[in-house]
């Protein structure tokens, strides 16, 4: 007998008048907000301006949508085109299904073009964003909980899972919160990257690439206890294979950038670093103004100074001049 389990909540959608909310699409839409509003944070405290993160997010939320969408889809096609299934349901994303790995991709695929737009480099923005990233996740996996989905083999523990839906293959019991274990690693994900960006100044995508290796490394041995359907190469599951291959890649960016780029960029949006010098520039000929006379002209009343140099210039090219109409 269970003394203690996590219980599943009996439906996944809420009924407000007529409009639905679902659970899944809930959490998504707060995942991205905590993203945005992190992301904000660290890229003002950059050096960038409030509202870029926002503004490049409204390219990257909808690629990283339709590339989740598509990863799911391509690697789970048996439930959308084989016998008996509709093909329709392919496009009902709020029904859950969303590949990390496609969202990624695609992700900074549309962060890339809004970052072109506006003229910063995509690894800074990468870094910025990447443990708000990481928080987004973590709350974007609750909504496999009240889809009862993504969940481990059977368990006693005090804190399994209980799945009460029958539907789908599903057995009711009690099984591993894969989903979790996955949320609360993610949350650990963060607060590493945030940790270490301020330990050793990651730059030039570094801080990107840590939030990808960590992230791949609990996603590893998380995705090995799931039980649900999924394809499998040589004994593992396919995304074990993808989070064994992301890593590799992620830590070698690491090791090469680290070498070729070492340090943090000084200025991460140029047209916000142009705007604060030229308002340091103000500030200081106001100062100078106030402590050694007026701030426009000064110059013309000292002795030697460019001004005077470039008036006795001129008067010479006038006597020069002159001269040169007399006998």
């Amino acid at each position: 007998m269970e003394l203690a389990f996590i219980p599943s909540p009996s439906r996944g959608v809420l009924y407000l008048g007529p409009v639905p909310l679902r659970g899944y699409a809930f959490c998504i839409i707060i995942g991205v907000f905590v993203a945005v509003w992190l992301g904000n944070r660290r890229w003002v405290a950059r050096g960038g301006r409030v509202g870029t993160v926002a503004d490049i997010a409204v390219w990257a939320v909808p690629f990283g949508l339709i590339g989740g969408r598509l990863y799911h889809v391509i690697t789970d096609y048996q439930l959308y085109f084989s016998e008996g299934c509709d093909w329709v349901d392919a496009f009902k994303i709020w029904e859950g299904g969303l590949g990390i790995w496609g969202a990624i991709a695609f992700g900074a695929l549309g962060a890339w073009i809004g970052c072109r737009r506006r003229g910063i480099a995509l690894p800074a923005y990468a870094d910025a964003v990447a443990p708000g990233i990481a928080l987004a996740q973590a709350v974007g996996r609750w909504g496999n909980w009240f889809n009862q989905e993504l969940y481990g083999k059977p368990t006693d523990l005090p804190w399994a899972l209980e799945i009460t839906s029958s539907s789908d293959g599903r057995i009711p019991g009690t099984y591993h919160p894969t989903f979790l274990y996955e949320s609360l690693w993610c949350i650990g994900v963060a607060v590493l990257v945030i940790w270490a960006d301020r330990r050793f100044r990651l730059g030039h995508g570094r801080a990107f690439a840590l939030y990808v290796a960590a992230y791949c490394a609990g996603r590893g041995w998380i995705e090995y206890m799931r039980v649900d359907d999924a394809h499998h190469v040589l004994g593992l599951r396919l995304n074990v294979w993808t989070a064994i291959l992301v890593f590799l890649l992620a830590v070698t960016y690491l090791v090469v950038s680290s070498r070729m780029r070492p340090g943090r960029e000084d200025v991460v949006e140029p047209g916000a670093a142009a705007t604060g010098g030229e308002a340091d520039g103000t500030e200081k000929a106001d100062a100078a103004g106030e402590d050694g006379g007026p701030a426009h002209g000064t110059g013309a009343d000292e002795p030697g100074s460019g001004a005077d140099a470039e008036a006795g210039l001129r008067d010479e090219a006038k006597n020069g001049a002159g001269s040169g109409k007399k006998p």
